[in-house]
């Protein structure tokens, strides 16, 4: 089964279950979203992940990441590999101090906050995404939806996002971005 490289673009309240949040995910190599609804806890530990802030104590998911690294495993990577009754489920894929690969099942948005904390890719299938992916009618929606201008992205958000949309093909996004990036390094138009 082909398997689809992830992103987390967006993460937001959620209009349609109320008090939860919407994790947005974009296939690296395409134009597909998947969103997928995680509670106010989880939102809250990816979020803390994104945005690299550090806590005065370990959160949960910092401790589990320590745990599997005390216990000698390597998250090497996430799986979205299924959706059951409408749930996403996923596992961590772990590589253990002798080369075996180990396989542990958990909840989507625990899987992707460890992923954000330990910086290992986000893959799913095409089966989940044609269930539950969405598909963009323009390319260059892919970048004005986070926050809606370019300004209000970091340098480096603004470099990662030229490396997406050049690899999308989309030169008339990654010209609007190449013009943003000069202006934040004061190199005007």
């Amino acid at each position: 089964m082909s398997r689809i490289a992830l992103n987390i673009i967006a993460l937001s309240a959620s209009e349609s279950q109320k008090g939860n949040y919407v994790l947005v995910l974009e296939e690296v190599k395409g134009f597909r979203r998947l969103p997928v609804i995680v509670g106010p806890f989880e939102a809250q530990a990816i979020a803390i992940a994104l945005e690299k802030m550090h806590p005065k104590r370990p959160l949960t998911h910092d401790l589990l990441c320590a745990v599997l690294e005390a216990g000698r495993l390597v998250l090497d990577e996430v799986e979205i590999h299924q959706i059951v009754e409408g749930a996403f489920h996923a596992r961590l894929v772990c590589t253990e101090a002798g080369g075996r690969r180990r396989y542990i099942d958990a909840r989507t948005s625990d899987a992707i906050a460890l992923a954000v904390r330990i910086g290992c890719p986000i893959y799913t299938n095409e089966d989940v995404m044609s269930a539950a992916g969405i598909v963009l009618d323009s390319p260059s929606k892919a970048f004005t939806q986070k926050r809606g201008k370019l300004e209000d992205y970091s340098l480096e958000e603004l470099e990662r996002l030229l490396q997406r949309v050049l690899e999308k093909e989309d030169y008339e996004s990654a010209a609007r971005i190449r013009n943003a990036i000069r202006r934040k390094k004061g190199e005007g138009d």
